[in-house]
């Protein structure tokens, strides 16, 4: 197959391993800097351009956006849907994931277990979001952040009165969410591939922190999901309309709760804790998945 990776820069760990895997697997493969790229409009003959040079025909595409320039990286993805190319993560369910709000209400909708969210615009109408918390804390979350940038605790309500007053000074969309005391600074994150979780971890952030994020210096190590653990992690993606996804999860008294989402997983710290290959294991699904669209 021709495969094309988006994604901004080849060196990154996760595309390097995915374009190793694909050539090692007997693939072309090609990535395109979605930054780098044009889109042509035509109606019978859409186009898609990088770097100056008119694209081939790919069999299959796999997007990697990262949240900075998410509008360019999907239109290119969806330049390629419409072009009939079969891409590994839909540019509708990447946008999904990467707005937090979206995302939490496609999971409510499914009725997936989530800590209790709230989300307003005008202060005055904060006090009605706070109300609904199940905890005297309170996590604030911007819509559009990543790697635990963009989310701040709150202690206490009038803590969190002020901080949603902050941000909506400077026009910040922020969720307001319950914090769970008993799984503050761990998390699990969870690779869902397809129909499975591929390969998962325990994140615990460094002493008072409360975000696991490995980016934020958090460590990780390989855990086993019980099966309903895993049951939510599939149905999570699947909500989203992900084949690929990274899912985070809190243990809670109440069971597992999806704090997360993620369209586009790194692959580095999970792979080195867990030492599993999940960049093969993305292109052989990739494999199967372009074979059976074929088919059907």
């Amino acid at each position: 197959m021709r495969v094309a990776i988006l994604s901004q820069d080849g060196s990154f760990y996760s595309t390097r391993r995915l374009m190793e895997a694909g050539l090692e697997r007997g693939h072309e493969v090609q990535v395109l800097d979605f930054l780098r790229c044009a889109v042509m409009l035509h109606a019978r003959s859409p186009q898609l351009w990088h770097k100056g040079q008119r694209c081939p025909r790919f069999d299959a595409a796999i997007p990697r956006i990262g949240p900075g320039k998410a509008i360019y990286g999907t239109a290119v993805a969806r330049q390629l849907e419409i072009m009939g190319v079969p891409i590994l993560n839909s540019a509708a369910a990447i946008a999904c994931a990467r707005d937090k709000l979206h995302c939490y209400q496609q999971l409510a909708g499914q009725g997936l277990p989530i800590p209790a969210t709230g989300f307003t615009y005008a202060c005055k109408d904060v006090e009605t979001v706070l109300s609904g918390m199940n905890s005297k804390s309170v996590v604030m979350k911007l819509l559009k952040g990543s790697h635990g940038i963009g989310v701040v605790l709150a202690e206490t309500l009038p803590t969190a009165r002020a901080l949603f007053e902050a941000f909506r000074g400077v026009e910040a969309d922020v969720l307001v969410q319950e914090c769970i005391d008993e799984a503050r600074g761990v998390d699990l994150r969870c690779f869902v591939i397809g129909d499975r979780v591929a390969a998962a971890i325990q994140r615990k952030g460094p002493p008072g922190e409360f975000r696991a994020n490995l980016h934020r210096g958090a460590t990780a190590h390989p855990v086993v999901l019980t099966a309903q653990e895993e049951k939510i992690a599939v149905a999570a993606a699947q909500a989203i309309g992900l084949q690929v996804a990274g899912v985070d999860l809190l243990r809670t008294q109440r069971g597992a709760l999806v704090i997360e989402v993620n369209a586009s997983p790194g692959l580095e710290g999970i792979e080195k804790a867990t030492q599993i290959d999940l960049a093969d294991r993305t292109i052989a699904f990739l494999e199967n998945w372009v074979v059976d669209r074929i088919v059907t």
